[in-house]
């Protein structure tokens, strides 16, 4: 079993950048893979950013690459996404998942992961 609970979520201009961490608690943290998705209102929640195991993979949804990087320490079982240059497309609420994972694999359907947080609310102004 793995806890997930996020961090660091709240209101930034666009341009902008934050920085959201996912706390997690179990002992198989460095076993799963992580990912971030996000929910606006009104739409379906979609996949943002993922990483592997070890941190040596990493993938985006289009819509974030080379704005967004997603990292992950194993001795502090956290997981963080640091948003750059942010838009006010970005606002939605933000959820931490975790997978459990052998070989690397993409994975950015929300039934692929195993474990969610609560959410924290990211709002961009324009």
């Amino acid at each position: 079993q793995v806890q997930l609970v996020e961090s660091g979520g709240g209101l930034v201009q666009a341009g902008g950048s934050l920085r959201l961490s996912c706390a997690a608690s179990g002992r198989t943290f460095s076993s799963v893979a992580m990912g971030w998705f996000r929910q606006a209102p009104g739409k379906e929640r979609e996949f943002v950013a993922g990483i592997n195991w070890s941190g040596g993979n990493t993938y985006y949804a289009d819509s974030v690459k080379g704005r967004f990087a997603i990292s992950r320490d194993n001795a502090k079982n956290t997981c963080d996404l640091q948003m750059e240059s942010l838009r006010p497309e970005d606002t939605a609420v933000y959820y931490c998942a975790a997978r459990h994972q052998v070989i690397f694999t993409t994975a950015t359907t929300e039934r692929a992961w195993d474990y969610w947080g609560q959410g924290t609310q990211v709002t961009v102004s324009s």
